[in-house]
């Protein structure tokens, strides 16, 4: 194929995503590390099922589509390159990570390893595990480009008492992509436990649970992946599984009562589940991952080169300061605009003029570019179905609003 047939190949492309995605034809949506655009196939099954359980019943609906419903977890296990039997569809990430941690029995001066750069949520969690049970959480060193260290790692998981790695594989500004294979090495030459939050990594980066070696792996639907909102999964290893693990606040679904001092759990990941929830949005990301996987390896390669002339493009506007760090970065650009102390208030004139992007804060990270504590920056998230002009008409009124006064007038 000739460069001209393949650039004519990826044009199509785009068009047909696009047609796919009504939200495109009103807006720029460069949010997708907050919510992307949801396909119209995802939105169909959605309000498919809704019309149905309004005719039918809740319960009836859901004996109706179980078919389908099975087919979705099949979807999700296929990106992660894992068996059905290995996921669990939960509320959202922070509930699957939790639902994750609670299935150790920690003591205190267990030793958690994590890292610098982990999602606040997960950060909270930890620190409440060390305030309510003694836990020693201790945080790997980051290695001078930015991004943790996994000799720091290693040395750490070295204690006698280190039972648990948790790592952020994207954290949720910088643009930083952790190295989570070369640490899910060390954990399993260890034999230490690795949980890796996965929620900006599953859509736009190719995951494979076997390469990274972890044994728990959260995400999101709503993000990257182009599912919607109100449902995440967690992954299970099978070690895990044959460990008889299980969430400390098992319910019905992941367990049966035997008698009034027994139970049993269900035989694979869904003892992480609970009993309710939506089976639309089950529907819905089922369809985001059998999508996400017909785009294929294309889709986050253009997403990434799609943030290369957005960070190409804003080093080129007087005073901008990119935020990103890291030997790899990925579809997430943060920035410092000149005289915009609040990235909220850009976000809000953006947003007027048809350009979606968020504001993030060092307590959203923690953001740990050199000199960026407590920085307000505007972060700009790009997806496979944004065209280049797109991405130059966001940065062209970037510019303007970068010029002095302009906040002022915000």
């Amino acid at each position: 194929m000739t460069g001209a047939e393949a650039h004519g190949k990826g044009e199509e492309a785009v068009r047909r995503w696009r047609l796919d995605t009504p939200g495109c034809a009103g807006r720029v949506h460069l949010n997708n590390a907050g919510a992307s655009l949801m396909p119209r196939p995802v939105t169909d099954a959605i309000h498919a099922h809704l019309e149905l359980e309004a005719a039918i019943g809740g319960y009836e609906a859901e004996d109706a589509v179980a078919e389908r419903v099975r087919e979705s977890y099949g979807h999700v296990a296929r990106l992660l390159g894992a068996r059905a039997e290995n996921v669990a569809l939960v509320e959202n990430a922070t509930v699957a990570v939790a639902q994750a941690l609670s299935a150790f029995d920690f003591h205190p001066g267990d030793v958690l390893v994590t890292t610098h750069n982990d999602y606040t949520s997960n950060q909270l969690m930890v620190l409440s595990l060390a305030r309510r049970l003694g836990v020693d959480v201790r945080r790997a060193d980051d290695l001078p480009g930015g991004g943790v260290d996994p000799e720091s790692v290693r040395r750490l998981v070295a204690h006698p008492r280190c039972r648990l790695v948790a790592l952020t594989w994207v954290p949720t500004n910088s643009g930083l992509v952790q190295p989570a294979e070369e640490v899910g090495a060390i954990c399993e030459e260890a034999g230490v436990p690795y949980l890796v939050d996965g929620c900006q990594a599953v859509g736009q980066l190719a995951v494979d649970v076997e390469r990274v070696r972890c044994d728990f792996l959260a995400a999101t639907a709503r993000k990257f992946l182009r599912g919607p909102r109100g449902i995440g999964f967690l992954y299970v290893s099978d070690r895990v599984l044959a460990r008889g693990s299980y969430p400390l606040w098992v319910d019905m679904r992941g367990a049966g009562l035997v008698d009034e001092e027994r139970f049993t759990l269900a035989a694979g990941a869904r003892r992480f589940e609970n009993w309710e929830f939506s089976y639309a949005l089950v529907l819905g990301l089922g369809e985001a991952a059998r999508y996400s996987g017909e785009v294929g390896a294309a889709g986050g390669r253009r997403a990434g080169e799609l943030a290369g002339r957005i960070r190409e493009r804003l080093a080129e506007v007087p005073g901008v300061r990119l935020m990103d760090r890291g030997p790899r970065l990925c579809a997430i650009v943060t920035a410092q605009i000149p005289g915009w102390k609040q990235a909220g208030d850009l976000v809000r004139r953006l947003r007027g003029s048809g350009i979606n992007t968020s504001a993030s804060i060092s307590g959203h990270g923690p953001f740990n570019a050199p000199g960026a504590e407590g920085t307000s920056v505007v972060r700009i998230s790009p997806h496979y179905y944004n065209t280049e002009e797109e991405i130059d008409r966001a940065v062209a009124a970037i510019a303007e609003l970068a010029q002095p006064g302009e906040a002022a007038r915000g």
